[in-house]
C-alpha cells in the first residue's frame, strides 16, 4: 500500500498504522462507512464534516488501499465508498476504541457486560429505534451466510455459552455475564408461536460458527445463530461489547425488526433475560399484526 509523507518508523506497525489512518477523521469516516453510510453527502451530514477535509480523507483512505469507490449512478457519476478487505481489518480498531471510550470515558471503568438504564452506551443502543439495518451478512450455524437484519426477525446478541469453549475464568464475576444458554433455551421454547407469524430468530455471539455449530446441535436450537467474529455487524451497529478471555464479547441485547428492515424495537440492557424473552416475543407478535 502506499504511505504518505510521515513515517517515523517503518519497522513498526503501529506507525505505520498511525500513518495510513492519519487523524481522528479516518477513523469515524470508517465507522460511518461500516454502519452503512457509504455515499459523500451522507457521511457529510453524518459527521458535519467539511467537504474539502472529507474528500481528502476519502482520496487518502483509497490510495493507502484501505476503500475502494464503486459508482451507483451515471448522469452525473456518483460513487459509494466500500470497505476493502483491508478496510474490514480495521473494523477490529474501531470496535476496540469504542470498547475502550464505554468503559472509562462514559463509565466508570468497571468490566461489565451491561449497562445502566441512563448510561450514554444505552441510549445510543436505544437510539437505533427507527434506524434501516444495513446489510450484514454472517456465517451461520446452517452453514449458510445470512443477512442478519433482514426482517421481520427478532436479533438477539449474547456474550458466549460454555459450550464446547469452557468461559474464561471468573466470567460469573462480570455483571450480565451469565445466561446465554439459558436465554437460547427461553427463545428455543418461544420459536414456534414466531415461525407461525413468519418472523425469524437469529442469535448472535462473537464466538467462531464451529463453536456455536456444537452448542446449538447439543441444545437442538430451530434458529440459526450467527458468528460475528470479525465485528461486522458489532462495528455496522455500534453495539456495546465488553473484552475477556482475549476475545470481543457483545452485550445481551435483542432487536425487534421489520420486514422493511427497519429496527422497531430494542432492549437493553437485557438484564431480567425470562422477561426480556417475554417482550421480545410479544412485542414481535404486535408490530407484526
Amino acid at each position: 500500500m502506499p504511505r504518505n509523507s510521515w513515517s517515523p518508523d517503518a519497522s513498526c506497525g503501529v506507525a505505520q498504522t498511525v500513518n495510513v489512518l492519519g487523524d481522528g477523521w479516518s477513523l469515524l469516516i470508517l465507522r460511518d462507512i461500516a454502519r452503512g453510510h457509504q455515499r459523500f453527502d451522507d457521511l457529510v451530514t453524518e459527521l458535519r464534516i467539511s467537504r474539502k477535509v472529507l474528500t481528502e480523507r476519502l482520496t487518502g483512505l483509497i490510495a493507502d488501499g484501505v476503500l475502494r469507490r464503486e459508482p451507483y449512478q451515471t448522469a452525473p457519476v456518483r460513487y459509494a465508498y466500500e470497505l476493502t478487505a483491508a478496510g474490514r481489518d480495521l473494523l477490529g480498531v474501531v470496535v476496540a476504541l469504542q470498547d475502550w471510550g464505554d468503559r472509562w470515558l462514559l463509565g466508570d471503568g468497571s468490566l461489565t457486560a451491561t449497562d445502566d438504564e441512563d448510561s450514554a452506551t444505552a441510549q445510543r443502543v436505544r437510539d437505533l429505534v427507527g434506524v434501516v439495518a444495513p446489510v450484514v451478512r454472517l456465517p451461520g450455524t446452517d452453514g449458510i451466510e445470512t443477512d442478519a437484519l433482514a426482517g421481520p426477525a427478532v436479533v438477539f446478541t449474547y456474550p458466549a455459552t460454555g459450550t464446547p469453549t469452557p468461559l474464561p475464568s471468573g466470567w460469573g464475576e462480570i455483571p450480565g455475564a451469565v445466561g446465554c444458554t439459558l436465554e437460547n433455551r427461553l427463545f428455543r421454547t418461544a420459536y414456534p408461536r414466531l415461525e407461525t407469524a413468519g418472523i425469524a430468530v437469529r442469535g448472535v455471539s462473537t464466538q467462531r460458527p464451529d463453536e456455536q455449530l456444537v452448542f446449538a446441535t447439543a441444545e437442538s436450537l430451530p434458529f440459526t445463530l450467527l458468528s460475528d467474529v470479525d465485528l461486522r455487524l458489532t462495528a455496522a451497529l455500534r453495539l456495546p461489547v465488553f473484552r475477556a478471555g482475549e476475545r470481543h464479547r457483545l452485550k445481551r441485547l435483542i432487536l425487534v425488526i421489520a420486514a422493511d428492515r427497519t429496527i422497531r424495537a430494542v432492549r437493553y440492557p437485557a438484564g431480567d433475560i425470562a422477561a426480556a424473552v417475554d417482550w421480545a416475543v410479544e412485542t414481535a407478535l404486535t408490530l407484526g399484526r
